[in-house]
């Protein structure tokens, strides 16, 4: 390779620390062109297969995709492993950003197998980083630990450009595994070696990325302070460079400080515009900023939006679980359900606020909604949503006066269509929220009657969702053995008595049902009955 080659080479390395990726391309190009000028293989091999990285980090996958094949090809014919490695692993890298982790491994495999039998240590070292992070994404953490040291094993001090990079991207990884490990002080000083390496080699990029990702280790200290100052550094590096994804992804930490800072109003703020930014790019990125909006927008008492928002990280963590199928997103898709039915039962209970005479409604309607639900085929994996669907059964008596809901004796004409407006009130209200498994049809119907005598509108048998069938036999008995402002609570018996005489308006399967549950509900249902507002 000539000193001419070297120079160029030297120069698009100074450009990709810098993050200047289309200066690097044009000074790769124009090393490539030389190349093959002056027929020096060597140096058109390390042109191809560095311009192919130069657009994948640029986001130009398609260019880095047809490039790195290219590249895969030329290494064969002129004999290149550790050239076709690199670009082997540049593939793997598309295919794990892509979401297709058993692509991505097949990829680096090949990588492995190529780079031993070239006996290229460095290349060896960087499959196993790569490695190390699908085993990572997988939640295999131990063996990720075991890939990462195995990389910086190879690698050693990173004597060359690529070995420093490696072991920057790897001193960054193992630092982010012990941070989920909870392991502080390891994953801190992973942190520092890295920067500290940045700060020798003037890799600005690397910087800003440790730097971001250093603000989750001093969140997981509760050290609000420095979290903001590493996020502040990363930011100003992005910001600069024109990275609009890795400042989305500081955003999201700015959001997570300010909502711990108790500024809300801020923290919605900056994850709406981290939000905005990841929509078109980054799937996972948006989600985990879903996430974090809705813990906001819950303190900020929007109940509504926090359930959109939650929704929305749900159905992106679905989407991701459908393509990669790892633990890190189950985790994140049981975390998410868990958020849901917190956040609905806290909104049930705000509507037991109001009267006096249901505290506790919600809980036992869906508790007994759930156990009927279970005993007549409703799939477990819909479970969730069906606790979600009992819980905000009652949502539109938000809008019923006070007055009226704790009205003693009968209620008039005119206050009883009121009261038998909630359900049409309550569907509204959950209009704009698009849930996974449909609740809207159990709050708008679960006063209806197998015999069509119920509201908002008269259905008649089969009509009715089943949902609603199922939860109105719930809501019925409770309703009956709890006091209310008119009368006694009833004992179970006798609520079994009453709702027998009445089962015309019951579906009589599920009837059927409950009527062979209901040894087991008794106790709840007496425990409620010796409830009685002051």
């Amino acid at each position: 390779m000539t000193f001419k080659h070297q120079h160029l080479f030297e120069a698009a390395s100074t450009q990709e620390r810098s993050g200047q990726w289309v200066e690097a391309a044009r000074t790769l190009n124009l090393a490539y062109r030389t190349a093959v000028e002056e027929d020096d293989t060597a140096a058109i091999l390390e042109a191809v297969v560095r311009l192919a990285y130069c657009h994948a980090h640029a986001g130009d996958r398609a260019a880095a995709d047809d490039e790195f094949a290219a590249a895969i090809e030329l290494a064969r014919l002129h004999g290149s492993d550790s050239v076709a490695g690199r670009a082997l692993n540049g593939l793997g890298n598309l295919a794990r950003e892509r979401g297709d982790l058993s692509e991505a491994e097949r990829l680096f495999r090949s990588a492995i197998f190529v780079g031993q039998r070239a006996g290229d240590r460095l290349l060896l070292g960087e499959t196993e980083q790569n490695l190390g992070v699908v085993a990572h994404i997988r939640g295999n953490l131990g063996e990720a630990k075991v890939r990462y040291l195995a990389g910086l094993e190879h690698v050693h001090s990173g004597d060359s450009e690529r070995g420093r990079t490696t072991v920057l991207t790897v001193l960054n990884n193992l630092a982010m595994l012990h941070v989920e490990l909870g392991e502080l002080s390891a994953a801190g000083d992973y942190f520092d070696r890295a920067l500290a390496i940045c700060t020798t080699t003037n890799d600005v990029v690397r910087s800003g990325v440790i730097q971001i990702n250093r603000a989750e280790l001093f969140l997981a200290m509760g050290d609000i302070l420095r979290a903001r100052e590493s996020c502040d550094e990363g930011f100003e590096i992005f910001s600069q460079l024109g990275d609009l994804l890795r400042q989305a992804e500081a955003l999201k930490f700015y959001g997570i400080i300010y909502r711990r800072s108790g500024k809300p109003h801020l923290a919605s703020i900056h994850l709406q515009r981290a939000i905005d930014i990841a929509a078109s790019a980054d799937p996972l990125l948006e989600a985990q900023a879903q996430r974090e909006l809705a813990l906001v927008l819950r303190e900020l008492g929007r109940n509504r939006d926090a359930l959109a928002a939650l929704n929305r990280s749900h159905t992106l963590f679905t989407g991701l679980q459908a393509q990669t199928k790892t633990a890190d997103i189950q985790d994140q898709i049981d975390r998410l359900e868990a958020d849901f039915l917190l956040l609905v039962q806290q909104w049930g209970e705000s509507i037991e606020a109001k009267d006096r005479y249901t505290v506790g409604h919600c809980l036992r309607v869906a508790d007994y909604a759930c156990r009927l639900a279970e005993r007549v085929g409703i799939a477990p994996h819909e479970m969730v949503w069906f606790r979600m669907g009992a819980f905000l059964h009652d949502l539109g008596k938000i809008e019923v006066p006070e007055e009226v809901l704790n009205k003693p004796g009968r209620l008039t004409d005119e206050e009883r269509a009121v009261m038998e407006r909630h359900p049409v009130t309550g569907e509204a209200m959950l209009e704009s929220v698009d849930f996974p498994w449909d609740i809207r049809p159990m709050v708008r119907s679960h006063h209806e009657r197998w015999d069509g005598g119920g509201y908002p509108d008269r259905l008649v048998g089969e009509a009715i969702p089943f949902s609603a069938r199922i939860l109105r036999v719930a809501d019925v008995f409770d309703a009956l053995t709890t006091a209310r402002s008119y009368r006694r609570p009833l004992t179970p018996d006798e609520a079994m008595a009453i709702m027998v005489e009445d089962q015309g308006s019951f579906d009589a399967k599920i009837f059927a049902a409950f009527q062979e549950l209901f040894p087991e509900l008794s106790a709840t249902a007496e425990e409620a009955a010796s409830i009685y507002p002051d």
